[in-house]
């Protein structure tokens, strides 16, 4: 039988090498409340043991999108990983909550065990880099869907907040500050505008501007917010999170504003990786659209009262976080950005 799948293209041998390769990055993630093994059906985690007095789940899926096209043409896996946690993982952040778990997929035309091994060891480094366990997964092999190199990712988290702690925006009113927290580049949204308007270019090169090889800077993993945050909500009440990804500055912040208000932004206040210039340049783009797009080095905003401003930025910044106060809320509905 095995004889037979194996002609219509499944190589379940490679299946097994690949779980034997990934067990030792899954068992780095490892937390306490994880129950079983490794290979069980479904994945175990006991909730009896973390302290809350009303906790909410807090879910989110996501996928890297058609950054995925670079990694591969690129022939470097061990990144993606990374970005896939992070755009679940900070999605869940933006509602207050801290992550327990994660769940992969991997979808693929043939089975390569290595490159899954370098796909898993980014997702189990962006499990630690969010303090989340790994515990449970799924690799599809699917030939005829797939070509022979091509992959997808999707992923799911599950976080924890209490219920009284919740991130809402409700509380947001004029006057409040916006902090907004440095990415790390482009992050892993735009990609589809971004590999028309770099196609021609020579990805081994570093261009006048860029800090390393176009490859590598493309291909920078998306920044994990989790341990971050969470550190300031121990003593600061944050009253709104924008986690900044498709759609750039116009989506996002409005999405975490209470009806009326807006915010004000300078974007002289903050260090914009010279990623983005370089691509507007290329595309001869305007900065409205460059806004509408792209996180413009604003990964995560966070909005706090005028009177925690330096105590929440104190506590990003002994964190590690490139932090500042980029702008305000104002009684204007929208984003308004001067420069």
């Amino acid at each position: 039988m095995e004889n037979i799948y194996k002609s219509a293209g499944v190589d379940v041998e490679k299946g097994y090498d690949a779980v034997e390769r990934i067990k030792k990055h899954i068992a780095a993630t490892a937390r306490q409340e994880v129950l079983g093994d490794i290979g069980g059906f479904g994945g175990l985690f006991e909730l009896t043991s973390l302290n809350y007095q009303e906790p909410v789940l807090v879910s989110g899926t996501d996928g890297v999108g058609t950054k995925l096209k670079l990694a591969i043409d690129l022939e470097k896996h061990d990144t993606v990983g990374v970005d896939l946690v992070a755009m679940c993982v900070n999605d869940i952040v933006a509602q207050g909550a801290q992550p327990l778990f994660f769940l992969d997929y991997i979808a693929c035309g043939k089975n390569n065990p290595a490159k899954i091994e370098q796909i898993v060891a980014g997702i189990a480094d962006g499990c630690k880099q969010s303090g989340s366990a790994l515990i449970g997964g799924e690799t599809a092999e699917m030939p005829g869907m797939y070509h022979e190199n091509d992959y997808d990712l999707a992923g799911f988290t599950v976080g924890i907040a209490e219920k009284s702690k919740l991130i809402t925006g409700k509380t947001i009113s004029a006057g409040d500050t916006v902090i907004g927290l440095a990415s790390t580049g482009i992050h892993s949204n735009g990609y589809s505008l971004v590999r028309k308007l770099v196609h021609d270019l020579d990805f081994a090169k570093t261009y006048e501007g860029l800090d390393g090889q176009l490859g590598d800077v493309l291909l920078t993993p998306t920044k994990i917010y989790a341990k971050s945050v969470g550190e300031v909500m121990k003593s600061v009440p944050i009253k709104g999170i924008s986690h900044i990804t498709g759609g750039g500055f116009y989506e996002n912040l409005p999405r975490m504003m209470p009806d009326g208000l807006g915010v004000a932004l300078d974007s002289t206040t903050w260090e914009q990786p010279p990623i983005f210039s370089f691509l507007q340049q290329l595309g001869e783009i305007a900065d409205d659209a460059m806004y509408g797009i792209f996180n413009m080095g604003i990964g995560m905003a966070l909005v706090v009262s005028e009177s925690e401003t330096e105590n929440a930025l104190k506590i990003l910044n002994d964190q590690g976080e490139k932090a500042s106060v980029i702008g305000k809320v104002v009684s204007e509905e929208g984003v308004h950005i001067t420069s």
